[in-house]
């Protein structure tokens, strides 16, 4: 399993305003962010997995509109975020 509860606490720790705060953009942000780049290594070694691939542009287009909410309701924090995670934009 690529996703323990020690992980998720330790990305809801970091970007988060605690380990327990599961609900705020950032750490939503964070985790859609690591769930994306497993599924992109998976997808690397395994072209045909459609399944996998249709759930992966649902969570892109999900991290999107988390981020243009952020975006929207305060753009430091906005900007702290993409900065942090290395986003493009």
């Amino acid at each position: 399993m690529y996703l323990t509860k020690e992980k998720k606490e330790e990305i809801f720790a970091k970007h988060g305003k605690g380990k327990n705060d599961t609900g705020s953009a950032e750490g939503q942000i964070a985790l859609f962010t690591h769930r994306i780049t497993h599924l992109t290594e998976h997808l690397k070694k395994n072209r045909k997995d459609f399944n996998t691939e249709r759930s992966l542009v649902k969570l892109v287009g999900k991290r999107r509109d988390l981020l243009d909410y952020l975006k929207k309701k305060d753009i430091m924090r906005y900007r702290a975020i993409v900065k942090e995670l290395g986003l493009r934009k």
